[in-house]
């Protein structure tokens, strides 16, 4: 054979040199490959890291399965995990981390089982699963937690098991949303136990149902900053609308408001101009409105609305003799018959029932002189008309209406309740109930038994001249104010059978309460003897949310 050629040669060359640089391109590409991070194993397709103080960035990418064991990072921070997008199952045991961030595990489209636990994980981001669409399982077992965020499950379509077990979940209104979750996913819980609050405390968190929480609570929020002075509030529907009157005694006026259902505000409707004005108390006779006006100089006087001039307009006079210092009105219907009623606080003056007569308004009856009566309340007791008077120099009397002689006869009077300044009522599942003002002492509760009034509670008053009952929708309130502190808002309890305290409102000498509600809203209406009146709005706040 002959020897190679030059050609040969020269080809041959070139082969070696593609080897050469074939092989320096795979060697390259294996430099390339992520190694396995320090504290970290790595077998073909899992990696184990220990004692690590931060989550590495770099592993090989043919990893799927991925743990984390006493790691020392105190949190699993947001796209932790973005450099690993293969992974299917990602484990965390006896670490020291306490928060899970908002999208800590963003990126990992292919994970299917995911295990937090033993570790002393508080608090987890409401969004700290976004993202997990494939996730099959997920295990929250054997932390810290007490609560979940509202919702954190949400978008996981794909869960068929969920464990929560050995957390110390506190079953209340941030919880409703798990149980109703409960109820509606494919998803199964091993049983879990509440370890609070004390109404759920031992009970499993699957045996709750979403009526077992009562999440709605209230609260009176500033609404409106009216800028006058006043001693009294009513408020009263006429022509179907919603109207409030404030007593006015140092400008000397009726000061009238309407709902504006566009500035959705309260804004002055008319006054009545009087002097030293005490009470203005409506009151809608065959669609009439007629205003009593109760002044402690001057005389009293009543007034009707004339609506052709759209004024109101004097029509009468309250005799002076009988009442000299007038202190509260009431209004009332006994048998379609309207009568109102003035107590008088002077010492030759005399309490006066009056009564429509279908003209004007006449003296019905004289209840009794010379007691100094403060407040008046009208009430029906066993279905039986009923007033309550309450006097600075004896104890309340209660006399009831009789129907035979259309008068009211001395039927009581309440023990040991000296010198209670007001009296107003409040009902209950058909139970009635009274709160006594008073204005050093203890004002109280006290509900009728069937045949007297017996005490309920006693709430410690300093300078309270009101402390008035009021109901919106299904919650009832009793508010005491006070000329030396705060205003305590107080709701009852239907359970204990008392009100707890609810609120505190900053009202300089509150002198009376009253509730209006107009275009869905509830109002409630303060008057203020030494500052602003002011006007609060009801709300409801569901603390499931």
């Amino acid at each position: 054979m002959g020897r190679p050629g030059r050609g040969w040669r020269g080809g041959w060359t070139v082969l070696m040199w593609v080897a050469a640089v074939c092989l320096v391109l795979t060697d390259g590409r294996r430099s390339r490959q992520p190694r396995c991070p320090v504290g970290c194993t790595c077998t073909k397709d899992n990696a184990l890291c220990e004692n690590v103080r931060s989550v590495p960035h770099t592993f090989p990418s043919d990893v799927v399965s991925l743990s984390f064991v006493k790691s020392g990072f105190n949190e699993i921070s947001g796209a932790s995990f973005v450099h690993t997008p293969n992974l299917q199952l990602l484990l965390f045991t006896a670490n020291s981390f306490d928060l899970i961030d908002e999208d800590a595990f963003m990126g990992l489209a292919h994970l299917e089982y995911l295990f937090i636990e033993n570790n002393r994980i508080a608090s987890i981001s409401p969004f700290a699963f976004r993202g997990l669409k494939t996730l099959l399982h997920l295990s929250l077992a054997y932390n810290n937690l007490e609560t979940l965020p509202k919702d954190v499950f949400r978008g996981m379509d794909a869960l068929t098991k969920v464990d929560l077990r050995g957390n110390n979940l506190i079953c209340d209104c941030k919880l409703k949303w798990l149980v109703e979750w409960i109820h509606h996913t494919n998803a199964t819980l091993d049983q879990i136990y509440c370890s609070g609050p004390p109404i759920h405390q031992g009970k499993k968190i699957n045996d709750l149902l979403p009526h077992s929480f009562d999440c709605i609570t209230t609260e009176f929020a500033s609404y409106q900053l009216l800028r006058f002075e006043s001693i009294s509030v009513e408020t009263f529907t006429f022509g179907n609308e919603q109207y409030v009157v404030f007593a006015q005694p140092f400008a000397g006026t009726c000061n009238f408001l309407e709902w504006d259902h566009v500035e959705m505000t309260f804004r002055t409707y008319d006054t009545i101009q009087s002097t030293s004005t005490v009470v203005c108390k409506p009151m809608v006779i065959d669609n009439q409105l007629f205003v009593i006006v109760a002044q402690l100089f001057g005389g009293s006087h009543i007034y009707k609305r004339d609506s052709s001039a759209n004024k109101f307009i004097k029509i009468q006079d309250i005799d002076i003799l009988r009442i000299r210092k007038p202190n509260d009105i009431e209004t009332f219907v006994i048998d379609g018959e309207s009568f109102f009623v003035i107590a008088d606080s002077s010492k030759a003056g005399s309490t006066t029932v009056y009564k429509w007569n279908g003209i004007g308004f006449y003296s019905h009856q004289s209840l009794h002189p010379w007691y100094r009566d403060t407040d008046v309340e009208y009430l029906e007791i066993s279905n039986k008309p009923h007033l309550i008077l309450s006097s600075s120099s004896q104890r309340p009397v209660v006399y009831q209406w009789n129907r035979s002689q259309k008068k009211f006869d001395r039927r009581t009077d309440i023990p040991d309740m000296e010198d209670v300044f007001s009296i107003k009522h409040f009902r209950v599942k058909g139970e009635l109930f009274i709160c006594l003002t008073r204005y050093i002492g203890d004002s109280r509760v006290m509900r009728w038994d069937g045949a007297m009034f017996k005490e309920v509670q006693t709430f410690p008053s300093r300078g309270s001249m009101v402390f008035q009952p009021v109901s919106v929708g299904k919650w009832q309130y009793a508010i005491l104010g006070s000329d030396y502190s705060l205003t305590q808002v107080y709701q009852w309890d239907a359970k204990r059978g008392q009100f707890v305290p609810s609120q505190e409102l900053s009202i300089q000498a509150p002198r009376g309460f009253s509730v209006v509600s107009v275009d869905n809203r509830v109002f409630l209406l303060a008057s203020s003897f030494k500052g602003k009146t002011q006007i609060y709005e009801h709300l409801m706040i569901d603390l499931s949310d």
